[in-house]
């Protein structure tokens, strides 16, 4: 089975290469479709060392949202399962063989997002984050390495205004079309954000942005009872310099 995978470019230099080595290394790439936003950066040049090697990669330019990215990658996509990797992550492995292992009759596979805090080691903490992980997929979904059913997606419409919570709409549209979204086991990527999201300033400016979009755009007050895990996730991320 070989699959189409997604990933979304807007000068991510910095990871893209080490992350294209390890989906061509743990998944059967059909192509790999990147939705760049006009990067500046070596990313083209990334992209076309890679299509040098292995003739599959496909170049779409957008400056729209994620959200219109990611539409146009679920239309470019020609194969029964696609799959979205973010451009900043790297692939556990066997990723594909492990989740081939768990789809049964779902719509989706969710690898969990293990973040790469800099300077922690302590393993109880990384334990804490995985299981918060876990739990705000629940509320709000995650497109980190997402393996799709290509039916399930097939007619969907993501909003072109929707630059975050478009991973969201798109589990709630798995499952509205009656697919069960799994959540793998021992299936998970290193995620390597950039240094400057997890400074104390940074990391409250993201989790206000969620808190009000959630609120304004999605299940209202219902959203409410979610925040302590938002409340504890950035917190445990402000805090890392005393997990050494």
């Amino acid at each position: 089975m070989k699959v189409d995978v997604i990933v979304l470019t807007k000068n991510s230099g910095k990871e893209l290469e080490s992350c294209l080595n390890s989906v061509y290394e743990n998944i059967p790439v059909n192509r790999i479709i990147a939705v760049d936003g006009y990067s500046t950066d070596d990313t083209l040049k990334i992209l076309r060392k890679f299509d040098e090697k292995y003739h599959n990669i496909v170049l779409i330019q957008d400056e729209g949202t994620r959200g219109r990215a990611r539409q146009m990658g679920i239309e470019e996509a020609e194969t029964d399962w696609l799959m979205f990797v973010d451009s900043d992550v790297i692939l556990c492995k066997d990723w594909f063989k492990r989740a081939v292992k768990q789809i049964n009759d779902a719509g989706a596979v969710w690898g969990v997002n293990v973040d790469v805090i800099p300077d922690v080691t302590n393993q109880m903490f990384l334990k804490m984050l995985i299981h918060v992980a876990k739990e705000i997929f629940e509320i709000r979904g995650g497109m980190h390495d997402t393996l799709i059913l290509k039916e399930s997606v097939k007619d969907i419409r993501i909003p072109d205004w929707l630059h975050i919570y478009e991973d969201k709409y798109i589990i709630d549209w798995i499952k509205k079309k009656g697919y069960e979204v799994v959540t793998g086991d021992d299936l998970y990527c290193l995620h390597y954000r950039p240094p400057s999201d997890w400074d104390l300033k940074e990391s409250i400016n993201l989790a206000s942005l969620e808190i009000r979009y959630g609120l304004v755009h999605f299940h209202g007050f219902r959203f409410v009872l979610y925040y302590p895990f938002y409340v504890f996730f950035w917190f445990m991320q402000s805090m890392k310099k005393n997990f050494g």
